[in-house]
């Protein structure tokens, strides 16, 4: 239906309900990756360890790859991310899970604005299991925390603490219990790898620190940040291609280029 305007609450229902199964039906499709391609020496950007506890701001090109390696399989790694040439957009977690159908944001995801566009998309991941719905660890858990830590980084761009929307927080598995709580699903591997591809010019901050349901207070040991220049988003490109929903948010951060 092209006008949506006019639609019945009914063919509003149908079109959900449509949506809803094309979702559905599109889950399997999302893989892990079996085997973390190795980095291309010649399109070597920048390669630093974040110690444990510690934080660090990067600045991104468009299509550039950012690899985060947990070298210790420590437990979670705070991400927040804004448009660098605009920062009053940034990252959106309810419109990433919203738009998505799904809370499990992996291999062949995208990770949305609040602008309806695509700031990442997520080109491998081998763990599978990274939190978009709880916050960070803060200062009642541990003196070097992540709220903390993501605040400290976006200072260095002349932000504030307004400008921090909940992150997403990597290599946290999370899960419901019986009682229908949240749950910590445990640690990661250690050497869990995660690829982000920049669909715009990025601000991104990284936190070095446990998630909030995490058992220890401190994180365990360094995360590895890796980041190299790549090829542009191909139109057939996997994340492009996965979802409707997504194919409409490259088209929107397509057009904020031309």
């Amino acid at each position: 239906m092209n006008n949506l305007d006019l639609a019945t609450p009914d063919q509003h229902r149908a079109r959900y309900e449509q949506l809803r199964a094309n979702a559905r039906a599109a889950a399997s499709i999302f893989p892990l990756s079996t085997a973390i391609p190795p980095l291309d020496p010649a399109a070597l950007r920048s390669q630093e360890m974040i110690p444990a506890g510690w934080y660090v701001p990067l600045c991104l090109q468009r299509w550039d790859r950012l690899r985060i390696i947990n070298r210790a399989g420590t437990p979670g790694v705070s991400v927040m991310i804004w448009n660098k040439d605009d920062v009053s957009e940034r990252y959106n977690a309810g419109d990433t899970v919203k738009l998505q159908w799904t809370a499990r944001i992996t291999r062949g995801r995208v990770l949305f604005s609040d602008m309806g566009r695509v700031l990442a998309s997520l080109t491998e991941d081998d763990y599978g299991y990274h939190d978009t719905i709880l916050a960070p660890n803060g200062p009642e858990q541990s003196l070097r925390n992540g709220r903390q830590n993501l605040r400290l980084a976006a200072c260095k761009w002349g932000l504030t603490r307004a400008d921090i929307a909940p992150s997403i927080h990597l290599f946290s598995a999370v899960n419901i219990d019986q009682s229908g709580r949240f749950a910590w699903g445990g640690n990661p591997p250690v050497n869990a790898t995660v690829e982000l591809r920049a669909e715009m010019n990025l601000l991104v901050a990284i936190s070095n620190t446990p998630h909030s349901l995490a058992p220890m207070a401190e994180a365990t040991g360094p995360v590895e940040v890796v980041v190299s220049r790549g090829a542009p988003t191909s139109a057939d490109d996997f994340c492009r291609m996965a979802t409707e929903e997504a194919g409409r948010g490259f088209a929107n951060t397509d057009q904020y280029f031309v």
